[in-house]
């Protein structure tokens, strides 16, 4: 959790809920919110002019979206799409930046946040360079689990399905499922049901 439940419900936060296939908020539209997300998942994506799908990420529970538009004048340049059901935390602009103002410890976890977003999102761009799927599966979950805090082997649990994986990597499904199926034997991860341990 960014920043703490409470206290955006002490300025006048409001809990929103999106069914899967919601508009959070669309390319092209102002920034007049802070959006948290109490539970569930959701697609930040560009739709492409030849209608295809750029993923930027698939934030969860606990992360905020879009936050980097509150700072500026610009609209926003993708969409933020529920996948799941999702409780969202909403919170006018305005108010968000009074609480920023009179809690600057607060500024600084933000700017942090999005530090680590900006840094994933580099991180995702460089797997258009790299060939080899494991390589691009290892980098990804290396990042993530090490995000999370996990050092052990198998003691992080992926937090995306394989479709999800497909699309951050750049890569068909098919082929996450052979490569991580490879990496299962190569005792790289560890396959429990349809779960994915790294």
């Amino acid at each position: 959790m960014i920043i703490s439940e409470d206290l955006l419900f002490s300025h006048e936060a409001t809990l929103e809920n999106y069914e899967a296939g919601d508009a959070v908020f669309q390319e092209g539209t102002a920034a007049k919110y802070y959006f948290q997300i109490r539970q569930g998942t959701v697609k930040l994506n560009t739709f492409l002019e030849d209608g295809k799908e750029f993923v930027h990420g698939f934030p969860f529970d606990g992360h905020c979206i879009g936050e980097s538009y509150l700072f500026t004048d610009h609209h926003y340049a993708i969409n933020a799409i529920a996948v799941t059901h999702c409780e969202i935390i909403k919170i006018s602009k305005n108010k968000i930046l009074e609480i920023l103002l009179e809690k600057t410890e607060l500024m600084l976890e933000i700017n942090k946040y999005m530090a680590d977003r900006m840094h994933f999102r580099f991180m995702i761009s460089s797997f258009l360079a790299i060939s080899d799927p494991i390589v691009k599966l290892m980098k990804l979950f290396d990042h993530i689990k090490k995000y999370f805090g996990f050092e052990e082997p198998y003691s992080f649990l992926v937090p995306y399905t394989r479709q999800q994986i497909a699309t951050l990597t750049g890569l068909r499904v098919e082929t996450v499922i052979r490569y991580v199926k490879k990496m299962e034997e190569q005792k790289m991860v560890k396959i429990e049901s349809t779960k994915i341990y790294y």
